[in-house]
């Protein structure tokens, strides 16, 4: 077995890096020569974690297939110190790979002890807000400008057997190199982590604002315009339309864009078994007070019908997060409520329809 190691000086100026990885944290990644732990090689695991103000690199590479439990024994114990795993797709692929190889050779391991941050798992929430082609690790670093030449991790199967017969300076390097960035540039993913914090809620309302706009199509009403300030920087402006909602995100500033609707729409009783529906004023009215109305002028309500109906400016919403709630039809999957005084003056109401509106989005 071969062990490297290497520090380099902590750049990190990214405050939500700095806050996922602490010195209680490691990130890992595994090299094998195939999916299936009992038909393949673990030949390499890379560590990095924080040391002060360094940046430690541990790489244990196994230099033929028979010492891939010395390097597992090894993980491990480097493991012990720490209380959070931080990888990238590793509780989908790494982590069973490893307890299915540790679990073949006896050795004792503690993946239960520990809390994991996947980013993998994390990044596939916004997916609607990033349209990557793809989620692999190289796409997403893409997407936030970092750069690496190593080679495809799938070409470096054969590289690995042939250094097995024929150890090189070239070979190993191949085989070091793609390990040490995917390392590496697993911290840089964790920027991309800030987006899922502003839709989580990691923002201050700065403003908010109703404006007129015209449309394309010539149509032409009001919206709602929300700022809010980033509590973490996000990498590049991203936006997105979903439903009637419009998101943009900037570097430190979020807005959020949301038609008013202006003019009628219908509140539904929920029991509609206990109403009438009159259909000259089209409403619906309770039984009890009913009873006066001529029996050619009422008819049984049905969940479609039994509702009253109200004029006024109107926000949209996924669900019934602020009440009294409206639709334009019943089955409609956008409900409204009133645009109040008392809704646009409270931050508490505000913060929980932006909320609810970002969370929908996810």
């Amino acid at each position: 077995m071969k062990t490297f190691h290497e520090e380099i000086p902590d750049l990190c100026q990214d405050a939500l890096t700095d806050q996922l990885f602490d010195e209680h944290s490691i990130f890992f990644d595994i090299e094998t020569t195939g999916f299936s732990p009992a038909n393949s090689t673990l030949y390499m695991i890379g560590c990095a974690r924080r040391k002060s103000n360094r940046i430690c690199i541990e790489q244990f590479f196994a230099e033929k297939p028979e010492e891939e439990a010395e390097i597992l024994a090894t993980f491990f114990q480097m493991l012990s110190p720490y209380t959070t795993i931080i990888t990238f797709n590793g509780v989908g692929f790494d982590i069973p790979y490893l307890k299915a190889k540790a679990d073949h050779y006896k050795i004792p391991e503690h993946f239960r002890d520990f809390e994991y941050l996947d980013i993998f798992k994390s990044v596939s929430s916004i997916k609607f807000l990033l349209k990557l082609e793809n989620y692999k690790q190289k796409t997403i670093e893409s997407f936030l400008g970092l750069k690496r030449e190593d080679e495809k991790g799938g070409d470096l199967i054969h590289v690995y057997f042939t250094h097995v017969k024929h150890p090189t300076e070239e070979t190993m390097h191949l085989l070091r190199i793609h390990n040490y960035e995917d390392v590496l540039h697993m911290i840089d993913l964790l920027s991309v982590l800030s987006y899922l914090e502003v839709l989580n809620g990691q923002y201050t309302i700065l403003s908010h604002r109703i404006d007129h706009y015209h449309a394309y199509d010539g149509t032409e009403g009001e919206e709602w315009i929300i700022t809010m300030q980033n509590n973490y920087p996000v990498p590049r402006q991203l936006s997105c339309k979903q439903d009637c909602f419009y998101l943009m995100i900037g570097k430190n500033r979020t807005s959020l864009r949301i038609p008013v609707y202006e003019g009628e729409l219908h509140y539904f009783y929920s029991n509609y078994r206990d109403y009438y529906y009159l259909k000259k004023e089209d409403m619906a009215i309770h039984k009890s007070v009913a009873s006066f109305v001529d029996k050619e002028y009422r008819e049984n309500a049905k969940a479609s019908n039994c509702y009253t109906r109200k004029s006024g400016k109107f926000l949209p919403q996924y669900n019934n997060v602020m009440q009294p709630e409206f639709r334009k039809e019943y089955k409609d999957k956008i409900s409204y409520f009133e645009m109040t005084d008392d809704f646009c003056t409270s931050d508490i109401m505000l913060r929980r329809y932006i909320d609810h509106i970002l969370k929908n989005m996810m």
